[in-house]
């Protein structure tokens, strides 16, 4: 039996310091997930790359400037790509319970949706 494609995440925040990488731990061992995390700044440690789009099938930006930010970079990469805002303000820091609490629960619910409308 063939395995089933994994679903590949992309989380985006500024820096790819605090927030991203958090989203990319906390779902790294998530079953059928694989995980990058990258920021739009470009002194982020990982800095977003039209590569990294067309590798994921779901982008998860941190704030609005981070969607509008892609947006103007790689218009042709996002095209019929899912782009969510989790609206998760920069005052954590890197694995922060609170954070990770709204990373769990704000992307499960937006992939329960898109899992139910892709069917």
């Amino acid at each position: 039996m063939p395995k089933a494609k994994s679903l590949n995440l992309l989380f985006v925040c500024s820096m790819n310091q605090w927030r991203s990488p958090t989203a990319e731990q906390v779902f790294r061992d998530h079953p059928g997930v694989q995980t990058r995390s990258r920021g739009t700044n470009r002194k982020a440690r990982r800095t977003v790359t039209a590569s990294d789009l067309d590798w994921c099938d779901v982008v998860f930006v941190m704030e609005d400037k981070h969607r509008r930010r892609l947006e103007d970079d790689f218009p042709e990469s996002l095209e019929n790509k899912p782009l969510h805002v989790l609206d998760i303000p920069d005052d954590y820091q890197y694995m922060d319970p609170e954070l990770v609490l709204e990373i769990h629960s704000g992307v499960l619910a937006i992939l329960d949706l898109w899992e139910q409308d892709a069917k």
